[in-house]
């Protein structure tokens, strides 16, 4: 495995001069080789694959993109490519280090580009019209480039990175869209898949459910997994698993004689008063006092 270190080495794949200490476009039909072996890019990467030329491995795992995929690398990722020998690259890369960001309006509005530690098997799938739009963006970056630098060369290489990333989320947002009813099917079997283990006795060895852990049981990253629970309910993952607990929580203290520690053992919770604050932020009142309520309407 190989690291990039920076832009003048990136640069020097697709033999082109470094026009920008922070940034680079590089278009893959020009790129040596030695690029597509197992690398760490140290940062931030956007790539337009506009041919499937290969199996892309990333974290292990492996996938075909066909003509107009995107997907994005973090610093500290590696990925490779094994080529296809019958198919010559074709797509664009931007890569941009975290130094760009520092006290910039890029770096305040990053939080909203989550897709960068989306898995590969998440990537984004452009329409025609969208591909257009992104290879604009790109060659947008490219021309800036190669404008001769002044004072404002910084903040415009910014806003053109920050139109480019913002139409990815728009264009993830139209895809979660149309994947609507595949995820409504995919919540009805975590909803399942919840109850299921909280009523197992599971929790009590194996600890409470997380977002990571209901994220894997479907092959998805964390942050997609959380964007598609956020996108179908309006709440975020760790809400709606919070909620399953809190349900099966209830539904323990109405139907049996365990005691609230032993309820709390039950769900995985290794200190009590853990779960009594839990209980108490999302019913308003402890479990102590919602079990003696239940128990003082059923003597009325």
């Amino acid at each position: 495995m190989k690291r990039v270190h920076d832009i003048d080495e990136y640069n020097a794949y697709f033999h082109q001069q470094t026009l920008h200490p922070m940034v680079s476009v590089g278009d893959l039909s020009r790129a040596d080789l030695s690029l597509f072996e197992p690398t760490d890019f140290g940062m931030y990467c956007v790539v337009l694959m506009d041919a499937d030329f290969g199996e892309l491995t990333k974290g292990g795992k492996g996938i075909h993109y066909g003509a107009g995929t995107v997907f994005t690398l973090m610093p500290g990722q590696v990925v490779a490519m094994n080529l296809d020998p019958n198919v010559k690259p074709k797509g664009w890369m931007l890569v941009f280090r975290s130094e760009l960001l520092i006290k910039t309006g890029l770096g305040r509005d990053f939080y909203m580009f989550n897709f960068f530690s989306y898995d590969v098997l998440e990537a984004l799938v452009l329409s025609a019209t969208e591909r257009s739009i992104l290879l604009n963006c790109f060659a947008n970056i490219f021309a800036e480039l190669h404008t001769p630098d002044d004072h404002l060369t910084g903040h415009m290489l910014r806003l053109g990175i920050g139109h480019l990333l913002s139409y990815c989320k728009r264009f993830y947002e139209r895809q979660f869209d149309t994947q609507h009813k595949a995820n409504n099917d995919i919540l009805s079997r975590l909803s399942t898949m919840l109850d299921n283990y909280l009523s197992s006795g599971l929790p009590e060895q194996k600890g409470q459910p997380t977002v990571a852990w209901c994220a894997e049981q479907f092959h998805w990253s964390p942050n997609y997994f959380g964007d598609v629970v956020k996108r179908e309910l309006h709440i975020t993952a760790q809400e709606y698993v919070q909620q399953k607990i809190i349900d099966a929580a209830r539904t323990m203290l109405l139907g049996t004689s365990m005691s609230v520690t032993e309820v709390a053992q039950q769900l995985g919770f290794t200190y009590p008063n853990h779960f009594t604050r839990l209980f108490r932020r999302k019913m308003g009142v402890s479990p102590t006092e919602y079990k003696k309520r239940l128990k003082n309407e059923k003597q009325g």
